[in-house]
């Protein structure tokens, strides 16, 4: 029950992360404003923060690796 859990929370860490790449890269976002719900729209928006927090770190701990280089083509 637990491992089942846990592999669900990695899940959509993971989906949430990807959408801010998506936010990042192209510029398209998730449009919470058309959530009517004020309760879910909090929990939308807290929910796609975190992705930006985790994409944060993963991309410090990038800039600052070793296995890592900056394409000259971009």
């Amino acid at each position: 029950m637990f491992g089942r859990v846990f592999h669900y929370a990695v899940d959509a860490a993971l989906v949430s992360t990807v959408l801010a790449g998506v936010r990042r890269s192209s510029g398209f976002t998730v449009e919470t404003d058309k959530i009517s719900e004020p309760s879910l729209r909090s929990v939308a928006e807290r929910y796609l923060g975190f992705g930006e927090t985790v994409f944060d770190m993963i991309q410090g701990t990038v800039v600052n690796s070793d296995y890592f280089k900056r394409d000259s083509k971009r």
